[in-house]
């Protein structure tokens, strides 16, 4: 039998999308009568047709785990690499170099994306670039009509967020946020158990993301070398606020908001968006945060360390709600990546891959107030883990999840595996929790404004 407070929370998650959906249908009525240039349009392939891909920002990411899973499927699904877009001539050079090594095409580079969109022979890009331009990045590929396989975070900020959403919902172009968990064949089975009803309600989690890495996100010899006659500077700043060169910035930008929420949008956001997948929550009710900078005092102004409290619901009188904690810091690694989900009966821990009945009512409490023991029956999900201590090369999670993206692309299918509104949910998550980090208050999210409040104010930056 289903548990009846879960589908009362999916409706709540149907009627999220339908919401913004809504809000983005005026966008797209209004667009009918404009005169769209020819490279707005998305390109439907034949069955036969090579799909022509556009990189957007030749980053470590990219070289150490999208490319490699892009290449697991392209021969068999029949995509093809065309152009590189970086505004790093160091990183074009260099990126042209790798791509040809490892696959044998000879990529067109472009100096920036309106050089990439120009080209009429791109389908689709795989975009990597900074937190804060992924969003941006993204809205400039759905103007263009070109499906997009998009790093997480979604979004950094609200506005950029809405613009992003807004831009694919109109233009129906197939949108992968790279949340890799959600083709994780544990997270799946994860999700059906819950949503079964056997685990019962979710009355709490407890998540963390735990390093000792002094050298996470610092690149000390490239900064020292880069110059800014290198780069495009303003190119890079997009919408944030003009300052004046800083090669921290530019390439250690997931220490220094607002161009990163470094914890939040680099970590918790996978942990997060697991939550409201398995419960159908969009977003939470409210977020407080704590942290600071306790160990690496070396310029950053994001955090080191940092703990977060969701409050999620209840939605209404028959629902319990429940609660997140999220903790990550830099300075000692015990804990690794942890996401335990607690119900009244047991533990579901993703680390083990274990639903037990660990904390789950034992006779003796529950006779006591006249009620029956409530212990789950162990159930073993199928094996997967993933490493916190270094980036991921090729990983099977990452290649599942590219896999995902490039099918529904050959089928034109936007039911993508972590579609548009999934990263938006994520994106108001992490902006509630970094908003509550900055103020120093409560954060909430305002479906009508569709914006971050804080001490009765909408946050931006």
């Amino acid at each position: 039998m289903s548990n009846p407070i879960i589908f009362i929370v999916m409706e709540n998650r149907r009627d999220f999308i339908k919401k913004v959906s809504v809000g983005v249908a005026a966008v797209a009525v209004g667009s009918r009568h404009l005169n769209l240039s020819a490279r707005s349009y998305t390109h439907i392939p034949r069955a036969n047709d090579t799909i022509r891909v556009g990189v957007v920002g030749f980053s470590d990411r990219f070289r150490s785990s999208l490319l490699p899973s892009f290449m697991n499927h392209a021969q068999d699904l029949n995509f093809e690499i065309v152009a590189l877009s970086d505004i790093w001539n160091r990183r074009r050079e260099e990126g042209k170099a790798y791509i040809k090594e490892k696959t044998g095409w000879d990529v067109t580079l472009c100096r920036n994306n309106d050089e990439l969109y120009d080209q009429n022979d791109i389908d689709a890009v795989i975009i990597s670039t900074a937190d804060f331009q992924h969003a941006l990045h993204l809205v400039e590929a759905a103007k263009a009509g070109k499906h997009s396989y998009c790093e997480k975070p979604f979004a950094e900020t609200m506005d950029d967020a809405n613009a992003a959403l807004k831009a694919c919902k109109e233009k129906g172009i197939v949108v992968q946020i790279g949340s890799q968990r959600r083709s994780g064949p544990n997270y799946h089975a994860a999700y059906d158990y819950i949503n079964s009803g056997k685990f019962g309600d979710i009355v709490m989690a407890e998540m963390c993301w735990n390093v000792n890495q002094p050298g996470r996100w610092r690149r000390p010899e490239l900064c020292a070398s880069i110059k800014e006659s290198d780069v495009d500077w303003n190119r890079f700043l997009m919408n944030r606020p003009k300052v004046a060169w800083d090669p921290r910035k530019y390439l250690e930008y997931r220490l220094f908001w607002p161009y990163s929420s470094g914890i939040l949008g680099q970590w918790m956001c996978h942990q997060i968006d697991t939550v409201h997948w398995f419960t159908g929550f969009p977003y939470p009710r409210s977020v407080v945060s704590n942290g600071g900078i306790y160990q690496w005092k070396d310029g950053r102004t994001n955090a080191d360390t940092l703990t977060s409290v969701f409050d999620y619901g209840p939605l209404n009188d028959t629902t319990i709600g429940f609660q997140v904690v999220y903790s990550s810091r830099f300075s000692n690694s015990a804990g690794g990546t942890k996401e335990l989900y607690y119900s009244n009966g047991g533990m579901l821990n993703l680390d083990t891959n274990e639903i037990t009945s660990e904390g789950g009512l034992r006779e003796r409490e529950a006779s006591a107030m006249g009620l029956k023991e409530n212990q789950l029956e162990k159930f073993t999900l199928p094996k997967f883990t993933v490493e916190s201590g270094a980036n991921t090369g090729g990983d099977p999670l990452t290649s599942a999840h590219m896999r995902n993206w490039m099918e529904c692309v050959r089928n034109n299918n936007v039911a993508t595996n972590c579609p548009v509104e999934a990263g938006y949910s994520h994106a108001i998550a992490c902006a509630m929790a970094n908003a509550a980090y900055r103020t120093g208050m409560r954060a909430t999210y305002d479906a009508k404004k569709m914006q971050i409040m804080a001490g009765g104010k909408v946050f931006k930056y």
